[in-house]
């Protein structure tokens, strides 16, 4: 299960663990105008850990998703 919200200066995604146990903690995705953040709550330290990804680094995971294992660049789309 995931919930979308739309803040004022930020879109926040959060997915929640439904699958069998053991659960993990929700994690949380905030995408700014210039940055996405992870965030996911680590009870071994009890702190909120968080990743901070450029908008760059966020287009090429989206793309990683759907690619077979090999190094790759994207190119700016031809216009």
């Amino acid at each position: 299960m995931f919930t979308i919200e739309h803040d004022f200066d930020a879109t926040v995604i959060t997915l929640v663990d439904e699958d069998k146990t053991p659960l993990l903690e929700d994690v949380v995705i905030n995408t700014f105008e210039d940055q996405v953040t992870v965030s996911q709550w680590d009870p071994r330290t009890d702190q909120m850990q968080t990743v901070t990804l450029s908008l760059s680094q966020m287009r090429d995971l989206e793309a990683a998703l759907d690619l077979p294992e090999g190094v790759y660049r994207l190119r700016p789309a031809a216009t």
